[in-house]
């Protein structure tokens, strides 16, 4: 099994943040008689003139959220929700090699794109065996294969609730279906291979569609002075229900008055905020502050850009 490459980014951090949402104003109206709520407006406005994407924008299939969907609550525990994000699986259950056909509905039309096997999605799906995890269990409740010798107590093997287990996610079953996926041309039905996990309450989703057939993200594209002091960028969306957008805002550690800004017109939407910096010393830690924003309109398929670089924001992994 092929197991996962760490990535370590120093010195930023990304952390969950705490920031409470602010409401925003209607478009239309001022956002701060201060210039740095002007200069939000007047970048975002250009961040909007910049963006260009190619015809497959609304022609093809670029999805704005990764390739495993989950189909609900899955009532994750610590155990369970680090195997997910890990991608640590195993089969119980043999995973068909057939190809099946099928097409993605979108708002405005169909597309018929080729598929990849129920086999060749758990080889995407799944990361490799648990990393060795010293002092912890393979499984709750047992000691770590090849780790220091420990005596069960009277009630038998005992670990602590803080830990987190090296354990898998089992596979019982394997479905074909579609899920609902956010992508250029708005919220499709793509085909996608459920496996239900025994350890979780829904299965997990893998998209269908074969690499080749997917089109990436365009390269953004903003203007090449940096922000305005106070202002920061969106580093990706975690909810989009219609009107209602949550955001994460990339912000300090140290920084107070979290506000989330969102200027929009009938094609496009750029978000970001406006933050207080700390005075004197503060670590040099970068956190990821979920606010929500209220739109004039739904979004429907209208990209969601970030201030700071013009990217389009994806949804992000759950």
């Amino acid at each position: 099994m092929r197991r996962p490459a760490l990535l370590l980014v120093l010195p930023l951090l990304l952390t969950a943040g705490c920031a409470t949402p602010v409401a925003d104003p209607p478009v239309g109206t001022p956002r701060s008689p201060s210039p740095r709520g002007e200069a939000f407006d007047k970048r975002a406005a250009e961040v909007a003139e910049a963006w260009r994407p190619d015809p497959a924008w609304s022609t093809g299939y670029v999805p704005l959220e990764g390739p495993t969907v989950l189909t609900g609550d899955p009532r994750f525990n610590s155990d369970t929700k680090v195997a997910f994000e890990a991608g640590w699986y195993r089969a119980e259950v043999a995973i068909p090699p057939t190809r099946v056909g099928g097409e993605i509905r979108f708002p405005d039309g169909r597309l018929t794109l080729p598929l990849v096997s129920a086999a060749e999605a758990y080889r995407q799906l799944d990361q490799g065996d648990p990393l060795p995890c010293p002092g912890r269990p393979k499984r709750p409740g047992l000691p770590s294969p090849g780790g220091p010798r420990v005596e069960p107590g009277p009630d038998g093997w005992a670990t602590s609730a803080t830990q987190t287990a090296c354990l898998s996610l089992t596979v019982t079953a394997v479905t074909f279906g579609a899920v609902p996926v956010r992508t250029s041309r708005g919220t499709a039905q793509v085909p996608a291979w459920l496996f239900t996990i025994e350890e979780l309450a829904t299965p997990v989703a893998r998209l269908a569609i074969a690499p080749t057939a997917v089109t990436p993200v365009p390269q953004p594209s903003a203007p090449a002075r940096p922000l305005a002091d106070g202002l920061v960028g969106a580093q990706n969306l975690t909810a989009v229900d219609d009107v209602r957008l949550t955001v994460g805002l990339g912000v300090g550690a140290c920084d107070t008055a979290i506000t989330p800004l969102v200027w929009e017109r009938p094609d496009v939407v750029v978000v970001g905020g406006s933050v207080t910096r700390a005075t004197g010393e503060c670590p040099a830690v970068l956190k990821l502050a979920p606010v929500a924003v209220t739109l004039a309109a739904p979004l429907g398929a209208r990209p969601v850009l970030d201030v700071a670089t013009g990217a389009p924001l994806s949804i992000a992994p759950r």
